[in-house]
């Protein structure tokens, strides 16, 4: 409200009307959730209705004067948690339960058909659905609040763009920007944050909202950088408070209401300014006007109702009553009645429309589609007005359900339905945004889906098409490896019923190692036991006891040698390391006895490492600030380097050999050069967190990649360049907040690193370049459950007929299962010569450890993944992929008549000719005494 100028809402009056008007016959529920339990589009009402997964479906206007007919809605097997109407398509309602499921509704245009069946389910989510809002400028996308997690869903491909798990606890909100570029949350630990989905999956600003840890909402004010939150304070008064999130650091204005103990819910009109809130069990409704410039906040009127508020809805624009002055609606859900409440502003003239009162609102035709909003496509919605003598004729109907239909009907055309003109019999393409690869994507847990090629150059086969190539250039660079999908391959290759684990291992320690031949797992009885399993003989395990390795001593960190697959490197907390050899075949009986200790070390040891070109080369770390490199073929200390002043959690060898780098405590890298010097030969500034840290080298050895927390805990990583270490990171990238330090894998084939923690859920994946902007984010792998532990083996074992570039171990509660992560592309049948460059082979040695101390440099060989009978993709021919789709255009040349005809023809071959035989049908009996 300007200071100098009276506003024209300052006279708003809230009338209610008499009860011939109030929608009765209604039993409303009493659900306690996140949701405002009643919501309105043009068409039509719905409400939680008394019965558990049910909604209640009311007309919005009733016709010729009757009364309305309230239907019911069976959504779910659960309670309706949460609702909400398409902005877009009047007849799109979306439900979610705490039945975990989220399930799309096309509503009928008269209450005598209501849908019996939803036209798509998403999910299961793995916890209930608490809260669901559409996109406000892209039709087809959803995002829904679960637990702890936001998921913004492409419902048209029914599945999630991304998932945004910064929050700590329990989810209490979220709300588009009206322009569509972000989203805000509020949050049960007291946090309100902001994202930007298009960029990352991490909140790109928080701050701490309202004291008090009760129920609390967030709200965009239009598309202006502007918030308001209603909230609990300390002293359990509930407030309301104006945010701008370009000085997010505080609240604008905070102003309290009162100290009721009901949960608020607010409702705000961007175009009118006003803001309603009534509590849940009240019957108060405030109504303020809302003016950010100022800031200011004023109360514009009260309105008493005779029933208790069950819930609150805003009514669209479009449905008013301009010619009454009506400038917002309100339904006040109570126990058994419907209450609109109309909010009026007084005129003397109520013949002639008022421009000042009813601006041009936006309209009913999205700007964008899914995928093309995921690309980058941030076009607004095109604003109508509200004179009856110029309001829009054209009604849009969303393709998402039908889209489901024709796929699952698997039609050959595919029309992406756009706005239809209620005076035309055609419909208007919209597919210009369709095709394009998003900038950052996120597969669902345990999907199976595949999608086109991730590489659009010459080597797939396939060429860029202009506009994916002006794409890029606006977004900036993507990964080849963007659509890269993890799986758990079948239950025959995990190995199950794994008892007595030890899931203390010490944070520097992966918790267990493998190789091509062996997995090594510490076990929680007493003597330090590991048990040793053969990865070519999966299965459950017996329940009797295994023979096992007795280390006398717990471990705190062990290690395969590559060059030799049956030695393996064990440290314990006795500052001993000891070599275990395995037998061939396995363990048949308890090793006692190692082939060799190695003693030097005045403290627990925290890592080991073998060298990656020479043999017989070990070094590790210990609590006495050492870090020693052992000749294992005379079993004596070579080398010891120093300069460490606290806890060094991470040690890693360059890929050549030459170097080696530390990341500790005090917040230091250190990069050595052992032959030269046992001092540091660089040092530069760490992570600042002192919680953990873990580092690999990456970029052919030119850049070292450093894994930790930065001053509040939240997880990042930071890139280097390793002959600049005191100039600091090149590049920041916070990942999330979570308690365990992130492990890194550096995949030297692909570029691609792998970062995952004990107990997470999530495998975050990137491709590194040694150019800005450092990191291009692939597709996360997200299990069902917390992993224990997440091993990588060789490239060798990956599967190149599938286009398997990596492999990992996940280690659960009492099983281990094979993990899979593969590029999605379209001809299999070749060998994908731009994702499998001759790799290093890892288990011959260049040289030896003893030619290596004494100052010898080796360069081992490479060797190709190219199996005999595969072609490499790249001198595959090069023939213009077939053509997919019907064009548009002559599918938009057929009536009504014909589109209906070819559906119904393709269902009918889908389900294929009901006369053909049964396979039981050709079943051989058996003889009569054969029953005896």
């Amino acid at each position: 409200m300007n200071r100098f100028k009276a506003s024209k809402f300052r006279h708003t009056e809230a009338r209610p009307p008499r009860r011939e008007a109030w929608i009765g016959g209604i039993r409303a529920g009493s659900i306690t959730s996140y949701g405002n339990n009643v919501k309105a589009s043009c068409c039509w009402i719905a409400f939680n209705a008394e019965a558990s997964g049910v909604l209640g479906i009311v007309p919005l206007e009733c016709e010729d004067g009757g009364k309305r007919t309230v239907s019911q809605l069976c959504c779910h097997s659960d309670v309706v948690t949460d609702f909400d109407f398409s902005p877009f398509d009047q007849l799109l309602l979306a439900t979610g339960s705490a039945d975990e499921t989220v399930k799309v509704w096309r509503l009928p245009q008269s209450s005598q058909d209501i849908p019996s069946g939803a036209g798509l389910t998403l999910g299961p989510g793995g916890a209930p659905v608490d809260m669901l809002q559409f996109h406000p400028t892209a039709d087809g996308i959803l995002a829904s609040g679960t637990g702890k997690r936001v998921t913004i869903w492409d419902m048209e491909q029914q599945q999630p763009l991304t998932v945004l798990d910064s929050h700590r606890d329990q989810l209490q909100s979220l709300a588009w920007k009206r322009d569509g570029s972000l989203l805000g949350t509020s949050c049960k630990d007291k946090k309100l944050r902001i994202f930007d989905p298009r960029v990352s999956p991490a909140a790109s600003q928080s701050v701490l909202g309202h004291e008090n840890n009760k129920d609390s909402r967030l709200l965009w004010m239009g598309s202006s950088d502007c918030l308001i939150s209603i909230g609990f304070s300390q002293m359990r008064e509930r407030e309301v408070k104006l945010w701008d999130m370009r000085r997010f650091s505080g609240a604008m204005l905070s102003m309290a209401l009162d100290t009721s103990p009901g949960a608020a819910i607010p409702l705000y009109d961007a175009d009118t300014g006003l803001l309603v809130v009534a509590g849940k069990g009240e019957n108060l409704l405030y109504c303020f006007e809302v003016a950010p410039a100022q800031p200011a906040l004023t109360q514009v009127t009260q309105c008493r109702t005779e029933g208790s508020t069950r819930g609150l809805a805003t009514v669209p624009r479009l449905a008013l009553d301009v010619m009454a002055c009506e400038v917002l609606r309100v339904l006040q859900l109570t126990d058994t009645a419907l209450v609109p409440v109309s909010y009026v502003v007084p005129r003397k003239s109520v013949q002639d429309f008022h421009e000042d009162l009813f601006p041009d609102c936006t309209g009913t035709l999205p700007a964008t589609g899914a995928q093309a909003w995921w690309a980058g496509d941030s076009q607004q919605v095109g604003r109508v007005s509200l004179h009856p003598a110029r309001r829009p004729t054209e009604t849009f109907t969303s393709p998402v359900i039908a889209c489901t239909w024709l796929q699952a009907a698997n039609t050959s055309p595919t029309i992406d339905a756009g706005p239809t003109n209620t005076n035309t019999d055609t419909n208007t393409d919209q597919s210009g945004g369709s095709g394009y690869s998003s900038p950052s994507s996120l597969a669902s847990p345990g999907s199976a889906t595949t999608s086109l090629s991730a590489s659009t150059g010459p080597s797939s086969g396939f060429a860029s098409s202009p506009s994916q190539k002006s794409l890029q250039s606006i977004l900036g660079p993507s990964s080849r490896f963007r659509h890269a999908q993890g799986r758990v391959l079948h239950r025959d290759t995990h190995f199950t019923n794994l008892r007595g684990l030890s899931l203390t291992t010490p944070g520097e320690c992966d918790g267990f190692c493998a190789n091509h031949q062996f997995v090594a797992l510490p076990l929680l009885s007493a003597g330090g036991q590991i048990a040793i399993l053969e990865l070519s003989k999966p299965g459950r395990l017996p329940d009797a006891a295994i023979p096992t390795i007795q280390n006398s001593v717990a471990v705190t960190d062990l290690f395969w040698d590559p060059f030799d697959p049956q030695r393996l490197a064990v440290a314990g907390e006795d500052a001993k390391i000891r070599l275990w050899r395995i037998p061939e075949g396995g363990l048949q009986e308890t090793l006692q006895e190692p082939e060799a200790v190695l003693q030097g070390h005045t403290e627990k040891i925290y890592s080991i490492r073998f060298h990656p070109v020479a043999s017989d080369l070990l070094v590790s770390s210990s609590y006495d600030m050492t870090v020693r490199i052992w000749e294992l073929s005379t079993g004596r200390e070579a080398l010891c380097l120093q300069g460490h002043t606290d806890q060094i959690f991470s040690l890693a060898w360059s890929p050549d050999g030459k170097k080696l780098a530390t990341v500790s405590k005090d917040g230091r890298l250190r990069l050595y050069e052992p032959r030269r010097s046992p001092l540091p030969q660089q040092e530069g500034p760490g992570p600042e967190g002192a919680r953990g840290a873990r580092l690999v080298w990456v970029c052919g050895g030119d850049y070292l990649l450093v894994s930790g927390f930065d001053s509040r805990s939240e997880r990042r990583i930071l890139l280097y360049q390793a002959q600049a270490l005191p100039k600091g990171p090149l590049s920041v990238l916070g990942l999330d907040v979570a308690p365990s330090t992130l492990l890194p894998f550096y995949d030297e084939d692909t570029s691609v690193v792998f970062l995952t923690g004990k107990g997470d859920t999530r495998v975050f994946l990137y491709e590194v370049t040694p150019e800005p902007p450092y990191f291009l984010e692939c597709n996360s792998f997200t299990s069902g459950e917390p992993h224990k532990g997440f091993i990588f083996l060789p490239k060798t074992v990956c599967e190149v007929r599938e286009v398997e570039f990596a492999r990992a171990l996940r280690l659960g509660q009492s099983t281990l299962e094979p993990v899979a992560f593969h590029v999605p592309r379209i001809k299999k049948e070749y060998f994908q010569d731009d994702i499998y460059p001759p790799t290093r082979v890892w288990w011959e040695p260049a040289l030896s450890g003893t030619a290596w101390l004494s100052g010898e440099d080796g360069q081992q060989r490479r060797s190709s993944l190219q199996p005999t009978d595969m072609t490499p993709v790249s001198q595959a021919p090069k023939e213009a992929p077939a053509r997919k789709f019907v064009p548009a255009a002559v599918y938009l040349e057929k009536s009504d008549e014909q589109k209906k005809e070819e559906l119904l023809s393709a269902m009918v071959a889908r389900l294929g000719n009901r006369e053909d035989p049964l396979p039981q049908d050709s079943f051989e009996g058996v003889d009569e005494d054969e029953w005896d």
